[in-house]
Order: C-alpha cells, then structure tokens, then sequence
C-alpha cells in the first residue's frame, strides 16, 4: 500500500458551525432532549480539530487500519475517531560516526559521511519499518561500509576514480547506494556526502611517506621533461641561427651540462670559459 490523502475539512469552518449551534442547543435544552444531544454531538465535533504545520504531516489510522494522510497545513478538522499521528516531512541531517573500513586496495581507512533526507511516503515510514529514524542511520553506515570498499584511498593511475580525488562520484555512488536501502522504508535522500576520510593511525605515517615520494616522483618527472624541451630548443635555435657549430661530441657535452643546470636541486656554480671554444 502506498501513502493515500486522508479525509479532512478546513477546521475554521468545523469552528463556525460548532460556535453556532451550541447557543441554540443550550437555550432549547430544557424544551426537548433532543437538544441536550445535539449539544454533546456538538462539543464532540472538537474532538476532530487538529493542526498541520508546514512540512509536516499527520497519519491517520482507525482501528488498526491506514486511513490516509493528512498534509494541508493548518487548522483542519476529521472524523474524531481518527487516531492522528504526528510526523515530520522536513530535512533532516544524519552525520554517521567515524567507521574503520578497508578500501579497495586492503588500505585501513577511518571515513565519515553526512547524510540529509526527508519523509517522503508517510505511510512506508510509518508501518513499514519500526524506527525509520534508526533505520536511516543504520544503512547509512552499511551503504558505507560497502562503498568503501569499491574505491581506493587514494589513485594509482590517472584513470582510476579514489575516494580522495572525486569527491563527486563518490558522493553521488554513496547517495545511490543509500536510496536503494531506503527506498522500502519512504524515504529521500537529498544528499550524501563523505565528513571525514583519512588513513588508520597504523598506517598513516608509511602512507605519508608513499604520497610524499609519489609527489617528488611526479615533481621530477615534470622537471626532466621541460629540461629535455629546453635543451632541444636551445640546440636546435643554435643550429637554425648558424651561431657555432658543434660536433656530436660537443652537444653530448652541452646536453650534459645543460641538464645539471636545470635539474639540479641546488643553484650551479658554471665555469666561464674565457679562452676558445676547443
């Protein structure tokens, strides 16, 4: 069964009608005990008022059975027999506390997330699980534990999405995964997204030490590879403009010295030679 619209009036109306008939019923009570019921039916009606504030609904059940929903907000007014249960439809936030998991490479990694959802089907909510506040926050943290471990700490390769380096695929992968277990229990997930994300304490410090060397590799990589332009530019504008001419055993020389200068952590001390070239 899904959620259905529950029966109700506008409540001011309902108001109107009592306030009008009661003076009428206790000014002719004493002529016909017809009125003396009327009266009673009449203050029993009050019973039937209720308010709906914005976002928010009220589940309405008679004798057991689901009987619809009410989310007019308001003074509104329903059969008084009517059990009315209150429930919230605004945005709610879960944030999950931080959980011990392994990526997908067998890394130990400490990760978060804050989730925010809202009620959507009232009626899924309320019959269909227990808690369903509970019950948001305990798949949350098992679509969690399972994302986890879909996706490495950290990338290996440029083609290669980590948890680190796309914090948007991984976050609409979370909210998928979410929506999927919530879906039977009515409820929308608005977003999710990872709070928290490092590597277990055991393992941080030689983590550490990996990226630290990945980056020089790569900073170097990057290095060699404009020394190597530079060096060709340099020859082949010396070669175009006829400004000396070397033999291959000059520009093996040149080409040495050249990449020191550019490669070199530290500043160069060059020789000037002031004689001839040979």
């Amino acid at each position: 069964m899904n959620e259905k619209q529950g029966f109700s009036v506008n409540g001011y109306i309902v108001v109107f009608i009592i306030l009008s008939i009661a003076p009428f019923a206790l000014i002719n009570i004493s002529h016909s005990p017809v009125w003396f019921f009327l009266l009673i039916a009449d203050l029993a009606c009050l019973i039937g008022l209720f308010m709906v504030q914005p976002n928010q609904g009220r589940v309405l059940t008679l004798f057991g059975s689901y009987a619809g929903t009410i989310k007019t907000p308001g003074l509104r007014w329903t059969i008084p027999f009517y059990i009315r249960k209150n429930m919230s439809l605004r945005l709610r936030n879960f944030e999950s506390s931080r959980i011990k998991v392994n990526d997908a490479h067998g890394n130990p990694i400490e990760i978060a997330t804050v989730v925010v959802w809202s009620v959507k089907d009232t009626y899924d909510a309320s019959f269909e699980v227990d808690d369903y506040a509970m019950f948001v926050n305990i798949q949350s943290e098992a679509a969690l534990r399972n994302m986890s471990s879909c996706y490495p700490y950290d990338q290996q390769d440029s083609q290669e999405t980590s948890l680190r380096s796309d914090p948007e695929i991984v976050s609409e992968a979370l909210k998928t995964q979410i929506q999927e277990r919530l879906n039977k229990a009515g409820i929308h997930i608005h977003e999710a997204r990872i709070s928290h994300l490092a590597y277990a304490p055991e393992i941080a410090s030689a983590m550490l030490q990996r990226q630290q060397a990945s980056a020089i590799i790569a900073a170097r990589q990057k290095i060699v590879d404009g020394a190597v332009g530079m060096v060709d530019m340099a020859l082949t504008q010396l070669s175009q403009r006829e400004i000396v001419e070397l033999d291959e055993e000059r520009k093996a020389a040149m080409v040495s010295n050249l990449l020191v200068v550019l490669c070199s952590e530290r500043n160069t001390q060059p020789v000037v030679n002031a004689g001839s070239l040979y």
